[in-house]
């Protein structure tokens, strides 16, 4: 029977002996997600012609898994302090597993996106946990190195995600095709859920309030009506239903977040802290965050489609090219913390303005290409610059804006900025996804010309933004 701990143990109490085998069947579990978040960006074309699907149908398939994940991912955090982090990490690995199948034998367009919502959701479950056992488990400089190692698998999924969904397309195991993309997960979500079973333990917030489920489902309400128009609207003539719907949702995030700070119940965990979002500094980083995952989830989308349907790249040759990118990355996100605990808003500031030069070499190389084959060599300077602006940005952003955050909202906050990087995904995808199909009937590279300007306008307004975030990032953050 697996050990039972509290996140506030005894100073007296020995550590789980078995932390760090639990530490690696977490993060195993953990990858699943992180690869999830680009692997299937390179099968959409793929997708599209077996299916016979439309553009929006493409968009929702990355939109519905983001979707899925910020609607339940606040929500199951504080359900995994009160109720057992096990349980729900245990839950959330088994449910992924069967929800990758049933994306992998989906049959119709339909099936496609409503499982994808549901492996989204069911992400949600499963990674708050991880996080919050990993408080619980590790003390000291164990914790620095275990939330290195986390950093490290995140780092290599956003790596090779787009790299191993090419080369899973490609091969065509078994006859399945962009099903594998999918199908991986089956046999990983089985024996991390075996491995959880024997090796995780048992642990919860002592002092945890009660989840505010009414409001959960607002709030997951709110951001559906508010990507829901995005994607269906230039299908349908951008009838006056979607512009309703728009209103709608925007209206019942911002009336959950008043409500919550006006007449919050007693004992329940507010899901949208007035407190937090009464800092400046705090509020400001939600926006860049969201921004940010707007502009990335954007580009690459309409970049994987350009580069095999407008290129005629194999799943596995447009993975390669986005190599570049993740080096970047790699050489920057090294140095990027250090760099932040001394210059602070600075580096964020210039990492965003990398990230806008670097897609804007892109962009021009595109349009100098004036309908002619682009080839891969002129695109790598612009994706290396661009990811190494990543790794000055989006690294140290969390700690920088947690520096000015009280600590007892450190969760919360947490919580909070994980779902505007989500819901930043999901509306990347439709804004950016929209603009781009609706100039095909012009030309592929003239579709990617017209969408590249949103992807660099957002790292733009990024670095404006990061002018009023703290000035130092926080030396030790937990």
């Amino acid at each position: 029977m697996p050990a039972t701990l509290s996140t506030h143990p005894p100073a007296t109490a020995e550590p789980y002996p078995r932390r760090w085998a639990a530490a690696v069947v977490m993060m195993t579990a953990e990858l699943m997600d992180l690869l999830d978040g680009t692997i299937v960006n390179v099968a959409l074309p793929s997708i599209g012609r077996e299916l016979h699907a439309s553009p929006s149908v493409l968009q929702w398939t990355v939109s519905a898994y983001l979707l899925g994940f910020a609607s339940v991912l606040i929500l199951s955090g504080h359900l995994g302090d009160r109720l057992g982090r096990r349980t729900l990490f245990l839950a959330g690995t088994a449910g992924f597993g069967v929800a990758s199948l049933a994306c992998g034998i989906a049959r119709t367009p339909g099936q496609l996106i409503a499982a994808r919502a549901v492996q989204g959701m069911l992400a949600a479950v499963l990674v708050p946990q991880v996080l919050g056992s990993f408080r619980t488990l590790f003390q000291g400089k164990e914790r620095g190195a275990a939330f290195g190692m986390y950093g490290a698998v995140a780092g290599f999924a956003s790596a090779v995600g787009l790299l191993l969904g090419g080369v899973l397309t490609d091969a065509d195991l078994f006859g399945w095709g962009w099903r594998a993309v999918f199908l991986v997960n089956v046999p990983i979500a089985a024996a991390t859920f075996a491995g959880g079973l024997l090796l995780v333990p048992a642990t919860r917030e002592r002092s945890a309030g009660r989840p505010d489920i009414r409001g959960s489902l607002l709030l997951a309400g709110g951001l559906v009506a508010v990507v829901l128009p995005l994607v269906q609207g230039r299908e349908n003539g951008w009838p006056l239903w979607g512009w309703a719907c728009l209103a709608a949702g925007v209206a019942a995030v911002a009336g959950l977040g008043r409500y919550e700070a006006r007449r919050h119940r007693p004992g329940t965990v507010p899901l949208l802290p007035a407190r937090a979002f009464a800092l400046p500094a705090f509020s400001v980083g939600v926006v860049v965050q969201l921004l940010f995952s707007l502009g990335m989830q954007g580009f690459f989308l309409v970049f994987a489609v350009w580069l095999q349907a407008g290129e005629r790249y194999t799943p596995m040759q447009a993975g390669l090219v986005t190599v570049a990118f993740s080096a970047g990355g790699f050489l920057t996100a090294p140095a990027a913390d250090g760099l932040a605990v001394r210059y602070g808003r600075t580096v964020l500031g210039a990492g965003a303005l990398m990230m806008a030069a670097g897609f804007g070499w892109v962009w021009a190389a595109v349009g100098r290409a004036a309908g002619v084959h682009t080839g891969a060599r002129p695109l790598v300077p612009g994706l290396l610059i661009a990811g190494a602006g990543l790794g000055f940005l989006v690294v140290p952003l969390v700690n920088v804006v947690l520096s000015a955050v009280p600590g007892e909202l450190t969760g919360a906050a947490s919580g909070i900025f994980s779902t505007a990087q989500q819901f930043g995904g999901a509306l990347g995808a439709a804004v950016v996804g929209t603009v781009f199909f609706g100039h095909l009937a012009e030309g592929w590279g003239a579709g990617l010309t017209v969408a590249m300007p949103w992807v660099v306008a957002a790292f733009v307004l990024c670095a404006a933004l990061c002018a009023a975030l703290p000035r130092r990032a926080a030396h030790d953050h937990p």
